[in-house]
């Protein structure tokens, strides 16, 4: 009987860390993608924010055409890159060119006073300067919930669960462009 108690006791003690393991492995994937759906509707919101942008920018600036239709495209492409199609690192370039779009459609306003003091274009300029906050935020708190679900899946012996089972790898929701790092900014 001790024989067989000396056998079953480690057995048991394995097969109750590999079950807690597993359930901590499912609770940080529904963690990270609670984080992501946070960033993917505020994404979103950007991207709804964007058609008002340019056609009140286009009221004033009809000869910046060309800048125009880069905003629209990057949008267009943006909306695109969805995560469940694309890699995230491609949906994360398509969002850098919508960034930097955006920055020169925002720059084009040092050029036209009437555009600048226009109530619209700085309600749409706050709202999208809040929303890019937003984001920044929602990118930070999932990218530490990868990182966190990436040092456990190569720790021992949470590997050896992660291998198993097949967990595997999360991406990183990161920006290239130092310049797409930060919001647009708001003049005053």
């Amino acid at each position: 009987m001790e024989y067989l108690l000396a056998i079953a006791l480690p057995l048991v003690l394995v097969l109750v860390g590999f079950v807690l393991s597993y359930n901590r492995f499912v609770a940080q994937l529904a963690s990270i993608d609670a984080t992501w759906a946070n960033i993917e509707g505020e994404l979103q919101r950007r991207h709804d924010l964007v058609p008002n942008l340019v056609e009140t920018v286009r009221g004033y600036a009809r000869h910046e055409q060309r800048v125009l239709e880069q905003v629209t495209e990057a949008r267009a492409q943006a909306i695109a890159a969805v995560p469940t199609t694309v890699p995230i690192e491609q949906q994360a370039r398509a969002e850098d060119a919508l960034t930097q779009g955006l920055t020169s459609l925002l720059a084009i306003s040092e050029s036209y006073p009437e555009l600048k003091s226009d109530a619209v274009f700085r309600d749409l300029q706050r709202q999208l300067v809040e929303t890019e906050d937003r984001i920044a935020a929602a990118r930070r708190l999932y990218n530490l919930e990868v990182a966190s679900y990436e040092r456990r899946r190569r720790s021992v012996p949470s590997n050896v669960v992660a291998g198993v089972v097949g967990f595997e790898a999360r991406r990183m929701f990161e920006i290239r462009d130092p310049a797409a790092e930060h919001s647009p900014h708001v003049p005053r």
